[in-house]
């Protein structure tokens, strides 16, 4: 019977260079992230997409080509296989009729961030780390506080000040050590990285400093795939901070070409930030490889708050080799679009992925988008979980009063 895992070794994403999977592992001598390989001769040789099909709906109908080596160890609340959905009437109102959502609302946590923890979490216990630590914008700690109750495992996490509230909420009641901090996500992450250097049997699992969130996250990508009757759509777009997404999207394309389960262009991948924290799109517009610290970061859609990625390098080239492109919208921009897609399709998303929606339009309006094309956007948490974005100003009627007659405009 073939392993679980078809893991191979993992590999610097800048220098090529080789390192042992199977110890704990951060970033590479390089300091860049580490990738994860696979056996992928092997898996063509013994799965047929037929098989995954028939398989539980979860991200783990994939793992062959996820890193934790046995199925004792995963860790798991059912995450994976969200909705892909229709959206008619907002994609002919944007001009854009093939329009689909990839909604991860419905995912453990309100939001992606579960498919990272699921897989980081499993492989972490694993390798026997018995504590993880990171720094968040609020939805990762939340999500990775949570699977490390579910794991046995202990949790710290700092997140600013300005985090939406919720996710505090998620890490208190799953036991996590919780710190806030009067700043930004780089300013968390300097606290948790000293406090690791000082703990036993901790990891730091920041953003792309371990190898494994991107497992987690890249089956969004194969998903999408299958759900399309293993094809792929033109175009995906991403609302991007520290870019996992993307660049797990792009790598699971790329795995799923090698597999030989797909043919022909892969979709343009498109990266989408706020106007208030734009470094990736900054940096695409300048022609670098790399982004530079965006100063005075500040954005409604905080998950995308990210003034500088450990992993730009890799967002900008997904998006280059692709044909794709990276966009800013404004605030005010998102948070209509979030408002129309709630009152259209009966919606409501997260501001990160109301950030997609704003730049379909504009992409539309630009020519960038013909029209024609079949358009992917990830919605990536529940809108619930930003009750702040949406202000409620109604009238309160007295017990013996009368709800007014219906507008002649309604």
């Amino acid at each position: 019977m073939p392993a679980y895992s078809a893991l191979s070794h993992l590999e610097c994403s800048r220098t090529g260079s080789r390192h042992d999977p199977d110890v704990i592992q951060g970033t590479s001598p390089a300091g860049a992230p580490l990738l994860a390989r696979y056996d992928v001769e092997r898996v063509r040789a013994t799965v047929t997409k037929e098989e995954i099909a028939a398989r539980p709906a979860s991200l783990w109908r994939y793992h062959e080509m996820l890193p934790v080596r046995s199925e004792r160890n995963v860790v798991s609340l059912g995450e994976g296989m969200t909705p892909l959905l229709d959206l008619p009437r907002y994609g002919a109102a944007l001009g854009v009729p093939a329009l689909r959502m990839k909604d991860e609302s419905l995912i453990p946590s309100g939001s992606f961030k579960a498919r990272g923890a699921a897989v980081g979490v499993s492989r972490a216990a694993e390798l026997g780390v018995t504590g993880i630590a990171m720094p968040t914008n609020g939805n990762a700690g939340a999500a990775w506080s949570l699977y490390a109750a579910r794991a046995g495992m202990r949790s710290l996490v700092a997140m600013p000040t300005d985090a939406p509230e919720i996710t505090r909420t998620e890490c208190v009641v799953s036991g996590a050590e919780l710190y806030l901090v009067d700043g930004l996500i780089g300013d968390a992450g300097r606290l948790v990285a000293a406090a690791v250097a000082e703990r036993t049997g901790y990891q730091e699992i920041s953003t792309l400093k371990e190898p494994y969130r991107i497992e987690g996250k890249k089956t969004m990508g194969y998903e999408i795939v299958e759900q399309l009757g293993w094809r792929m759509p033109d175009v995906i777009l991403y609302p991007t901070g520290g870019g996992v997404g993307i660049i797990g999207i792009h790598k699971a394309l790329l795995e799923l070409r090698e597999l030989g389960w797909i043919d022909g262009d892969l979709p343009r991948l498109v990266a989408v930030q706020a106007t208030g924290c734009a470094p990736i799109v900054e940096a695409y517009e300048r022609g670098a490889r790399e982004s530079e610290p965006f100063p005075d970061a500040r954005t409604v859609a905080f998950g995308i708050t990210v003034p500088k990625a450990l992993g730009d390098f890799l967002v900008l080239d997904a998006v280059r080799e692709t044909g794709g492109t990276a966009i800013a919208v404004t605030d005010e921009d998102l948070l209509a679009a979030q408002a129309a897609l709630a009152r259209v399709e009966g919606a409501f998303i997260c501001p990160e992925g109301a950030a997609c929606f704003a730049a379909v339009e504009q992409l539309r309006a630009s020519g960038w988008l013909r029209g024609d094309e079949e358009v992917v956007v990830l919605n990536t948490g529940a809108g619930l979980k930003y009750p702040e974005t949406v202000p409620v100003d109604v009238p309160t009627l007295p017990v013996d009063g009368r709800i007014p007659d219906l507008p002649e405009s309604a």
